[in-house]
């Protein structure tokens, strides 16, 4: 538990990170990040000591992205509250050439999702996945598919202060005009609550989790980014093109990018370096 002055201190931020127009939910990210350093400093006065305790605290438990993200959203809290002398460097990491499998939705995981949730008669479910699969575009992002831009066929989303457009594929447009013929939907947000509001992601991480009861598909692979990452894999393997799927994806830097493009498994890495290169030995 904060007490009442770290709680200060952290609102005070939130509201810092507000008034910068940061996305909702990266404020959320780094307020949890901000009260992760702060449980651990147990009321301490932040030195360079305690900073430089946290991020080994960090590097033992948390993957090297995972726990650089939290140093990036410590030192920006450091620096808001005039102690900029006390921030660390994130550590160093060399890009992956291949992704683990192990936590990486396949396409026949991906219909598989798609299938059962249809069978539940989860079709808004199905619908959402389908959507984010076939577009590349965040969870959050969802409630920018509205009834009126599905005739154009064009997305405007407006996303971390900026803005980009999304074209949607024939096919995904034939599927969401029948279910909004279905659902009696005339205007506004496709994706939407019985009560007509925005879905929240957690409900909808919520909902996909429930679907690893009824599959094979193993629950560390069943969360809504894994649907924007196949997609994005997909995109790079038929087009080759990182600028373009950088655009697709809404990212500025194309070192994000690069992270998506990695290939599915170690086998393919090999594949792939069979040059024809080897000389073979002669015979005595």
């Amino acid at each position: 538990m904060l007490n009442k002055s770290q709680s200060e201190q952290v609102e005070e931020y939130v509201a810092y990170l507000r008034s910068l127009e940061r996305a909702e939910a990266t404020i959320e990210k780094y307020r949890r990040d901000i009260v992760k350093f702060l449980e651990f400093s147990e009321e301490k006065v932040p030195d360079k000591k305690l900073v430089l305790a946290y991020k080994d605290y960090l590097k033992q438990n948390y993957k090297i992205s995972s726990a650089n993200s939290m140093l990036v959203a410590l030192n920006g809290f450091l620096k808001f509250r005039d102690l900029g002398g006390l921030c660390v460097r994130t550590m160093k990491t060399q890009h992956s050439v291949f992704m683990d499998e192990k936590r990486t939705l396949s396409r026949k995981e991906y219909i598989t999702l798609v299938r059962e949730a249809e069978k539940r008669g989860r079709i808004r479910l199905a619908n959402m996945m389908r959507t984010i699969c076939m577009t590349g575009i965040r969870v959050g992002e969802l409630k920018y598919i509205c009834f009126e831009d599905l005739e154009k066929r064009v997305i405007q989303i407006e996303n971390k202060g900026k803005h980009r457009y999304i074209i949607l594929p024939e096919e995904l447009v034939v599927i969401l005009k029948k279910y909004c013929i279905q659902e009696g939907i005339k205007n506004g947000p496709v994706f939407v609550s019985r009560n007509g509001c925005p879905l929240d992601r957690r409900n909808i991480w919520h909902e996909m989790k429930e679907l690893r009861s009824c599959t094979n598909v193993s629950g560390q692979k069943i969360f809504p980014h894994n649907l924007r990452h196949l997609f994005a894999v997909t995109f790079y393997e038929k087009q080759k093109d990182i600028v373009r799927l950088a655009d697709y994806l809404g990212h500025s830097s194309l070192e994000t990018t690069r992270r998506y493009t990695a290939i599915s498994s170690i086998e393919a890495c090999q594949r792939e370096l069979d040059l024809g290169l080897s000389v073979a030995e002669e015979k005595n």
